[in-house]
């Protein structure tokens, strides 16, 4: 009998059978609780990941914008002309090519406008030069016996001209204005006008015996 007794197997009790149930109901739950947060982590991991790496694209958008819009230069003012000096000529003339002995030449200096543009030229007596010459001897000049000079400032249009008259009384003069005895004779002479730095080429008549 006793040996028969040992040969049975020993029945677990319920409450030990349900407690067991529960203990790997719990490991259970634990290890899927370890899991889900192990994918959370890995989850969170690349959503960081993938916003870090937006980043320096948002970046470049940023630069690109930045560097498309570039100031443009502003319009130069076109500039306003001006008198060019060299456009000024100075002409020397007289009222005839000849004089008889009761006649007095009438000297004249012309100043133009070669230029496009007005000009504003000093053609005061101050500027003036009225120069008769007979070869290489100096006849007369209007400013060896000038006094109370003035300057009288013009505009002169484009193509246009000032003149002034010198009559001259056929009377010989030199530098200090001092007193010559003797007067031109008849022959050939050249008259030379200036105006300031401008001189003009010779222009030539004659006074008859």
């Amino acid at each position: 009998m006793a040996g028969q007794g040992n040969g049975k197997m020993r029945q677990v009790s319920p409450a030990v059978y349900r407690r067991r149930r529960l203990f790997v109901g719990i490991g259970v739950l634990i290890v899927l609780i370890i899991l889900i947060a192990i994918i959370v982590a890995v989850l969170k991991g690349n959503g960081n990941a993938s916003a870090g790496a937006s980043q320096p694209v948002a970046t470049s958008s940023n630069s690109v914008t930045a560097t498309a819009t570039e100031p443009q230069p502003s319009a130069t003012a076109p500039t306003t002309p001006s008198c060019d000096p060299s456009k000024i000529q100075v002409l020397a003339s007289t009222d005839a090519p000849s004089y008889s002995t009761d006649v007095n030449p009438v000297l004249t200096l012309t100043v133009t406008n070669g230029g496009t543009v007005a000009c504003d030229v000093n053609v005061g007596t101050s500027q003036m030069e009225f120069l008769v010459q007979s070869g290489t001897d100096r006849i007369f000049s209007s400013k060896d016996c000038q006094s109370g000079t003035t300057d009288l400032i013009k505009s002169i249009p484009p193509g246009g001209s000032e003149t002034a008259n010198f009559p001259w009384q056929r009377n010989r003069t030199t530098v200090g204005c001092t007193a010559v005895a003797t007067t031109p004779a008849a022959g050939t002479y050249t008259l030379t006008v200036s105006l300031g730095a401008l001189t003009s080429p010779n222009t030539v008549f004659e006074l008859l015996p």
